[in-house]
């Protein structure tokens, strides 16, 4: 029976942002009673809450977000289970080794990486999570991965100048998806064999580094397995 996840955070005034974002601010800009409609005003960084990073986001010569085919937005997807580890610790190779065996034989796959670090979502510990070893990131990319989703801030450590798995990923033309939630079902589904497609669509924003996405996914029906 098919069944749909979302795995966004939503939109809201407050709402945490990388150090140095712009702060996220929704408010109402008109209403029925005065102006006929309800309109909502926005104000935030283009890696606000649940979004995807393009290339461009790390280096101007790599392409920008609608430079990017479509499909690299959604396919089935695959699931690397890293959750208990502790507090900023690496992810590498090796504990990615039954995903990307997954991975190489359906490289259109999306690989979403559970560290279960979107309980922490809003309090100070969420900036500690775990994160991706430049030699895992280009072991991603060896298996023929080019859309990597995470449910933590970043794909690299908070806080860092050099964001080296940032590098390898959009240096292979990949898509980073970033404050994704709710992995936990996902995991679920694929341990039981349920198909499980994911679809991270972001705003048409020309020229762009990223974007939000309202990040889902497909469970069961006619997704197909990863």
């Amino acid at each position: 029976m098919e069944s749909w996840l979302d795995l966004s955070f939503p939109l809201v005034t407050g709402m945490p942002v990388y150090p140095g974002d712009p702060r996220v601010e929704v408010s109402q800009a008109l209403r029925v009673a005065e102006h006929g409609v309800n309109v909502l005003r926005l104000h935030m960084g283009s890696q606000s809450g649940t979004h995807v990073d393009a290339p461009y986001h790390v280096d101007e010569a790599w392409p920008t977000l609608d430079d990017l085919p479509l499909e690299r937005f959604a396919g089935p997807a695959v699931l690397a289970d890293v959750r208990g580890l502790p507090a900023r610790a690496p992810i590498t190779p090796d504990l990615l080794a039954p995903a990307l065996s997954r991975l190489r034989l359906q490289p259109t796959a999306i690989l979403l990486l559970a560290t279960g670090w979107s309980a922490y979502w809003g309090t100070d510990h969420y900036l500690a999570h775990p994160w991706l070893t430049p030699e895992a990131a280009q072991a991603i990319v060896g298996a023929g991965g080019r859309t990597v989703g995470v449910d933590a801030l970043s794909v690299d450590p908070t806080g860092g100048a050099a964001l080296p798995a940032h590098r390898v990923l959009c240096g292979a033309g990949g898509v980073i998806a970033e404050n994704l939630t709710g992995l936990a079902r996902v995991a679920d589904a694929q341990e039981a064999g349920s198909p499980v497609e994911v679809f991270l669509f972001p705003l048409h924003l020309p020229g762009a580094d990223g974007a939000p996405v309202r990040a889902t996914a497909r469970i069961g029906g006619g997704a197909r397995s990863g």
